[in-house]
């Protein structure tokens, strides 16, 4: 356990210029008083670890020391090819770079672990679009992934509503979700969200941007993702729910809002919630929590528990006593 946690911190000190102890502390989950064991220990053993004083102070190594604890054990070289995507990498264009990266680091495997690449791929696939989708790649997708590898600034047409505007943006990261590219990308001052899809041209520029060493594209993406899902719901809608439909009603509707229509439910002597729940509208409402049946009774607004109780008709019309069409009892 020690000794992997001595080859991470050597592996950490040699990517940076200076760690400090709680930097390590924090990476390696231990103490400040364990790294400052383990950087004697390293000493001790031959390694150049240098320690900074004051405040500014920290970790080094010193005379451009690299390791040379290059082997990889089987988990982590299958776990290494796990990491492309096949379909992503072809779509931004750098399927040949990928496909060069694997042959390179599998050439400097172990024999024994030759096999990892079709050992990984046999088992594992990930499938990023949704059911019932075939995707499309944009086709201003390269040339923009293009300007994010590079860091060039991109001069662009963006189709909004009806019209379209035109962006000089810095790009920061493209994300694929459900078979939907976006770019996040700085405009102005302000980062933005763009789907790919709407640009309508783009132009790489000469200039390279600045990257902001504080920005982190998955705390960006999710903090995005959240407030565009929590913005779609302006509606409430009131529900009586069984326990089956308290259950189930995440599984139909925006899991958060379910959540919290729950957690804010009052409970009836006879093992009901009723609870409000937050929805993008009467349509999208109606479509989800029919799903529900008889699990839910929609108590507000009155249009809703209209269209419900339409509904119901129509059900007990078709399934009632005398069958659908008469010939099934």
């Amino acid at each position: 356990m020690r000794a992997a946690r001595l080859i991470k911190m050597v592996l950490l000190l040699q990517s940076r210029p200076s760690m400090t102890a709680a930097e390590l502390a924090e990476e390696l989950e231990v103490s400040e008083r364990t790294i400052t064991r383990d950087a004697l220990a390293l000493s001790e053993a031959g390694v150049p670890v240098y320690a900074d004083r004051g405040r500014a102070g920290g970790y080094r190594l010193i005379g451009g020391y690299r390791t040379r604890l290059t082997g990889l054990a089987r988990g982590e070289a299958e776990a290494l090819f796990l990491s492309g995507l096949p379909g992503a990498l072809r779509d931004m264009g750098l399927e040949d770079a990928a496909s060069a990266a694997r042959l390179k680091v599998s050439a400097a495997l172990l024999p024994s672990l030759r096999d990892a690449p079709e050992s990984a791929a046999q088992r594992f696939l990930l499938d990023a679009p949704g059911w019932y989708q075939e995707p499309e790649t944009p086709e201003l997708l390269p040339p923009i992934a293009e300007a994010v590898w590079d860091d060039r600034m991109l001069s662009a047409r963006y189709r909004r509503g009806d019209g379209e505007v035109d962006r000089e943006l810095a790009p920061y990261g493209l994300v694929l979700k459900a078979g939907v590219w976006y770019l996040c990308a700085r405009a102005g001052r302000a980062f933005r969200t763009y789907r790919v899809d709407r640009f309508t041209a783009v132009a790489l520029g000469e200039e390279r941007f600045v990257r902001d060493e504080e920005f982190d594209l998955p705390a960006f993406w999710a903090e995005r993702a959240a407030e565009f899902a929590r913005s779609i719901l302006r509606a409430e809608v009131v529900l009586r729910l069984s326990e089956a439909g308290a259950r189930r009603l995440p599984y139909v509707t925006d899991r958060a809002a379910a959540e919290e229509a729950l957690a804010g439910g009052t409970e009836d002597g006879a093992g009901r919630l009723t609870a409000t729940l937050l929805v993008e509208n009467e349509e999208v409402a109606f479509s989800q929590l029919l799903a529900l049946g008889p699990e839910a009774e929609v108590l507000g607004p009155e249009s809703l528990r209209a269209r419900f109780a339409a509904a119901a008709r129509g059900l007990a019309e078709l399934y009632g006593q005398d069958g659908y069409g008469g010939g099934y009892r």
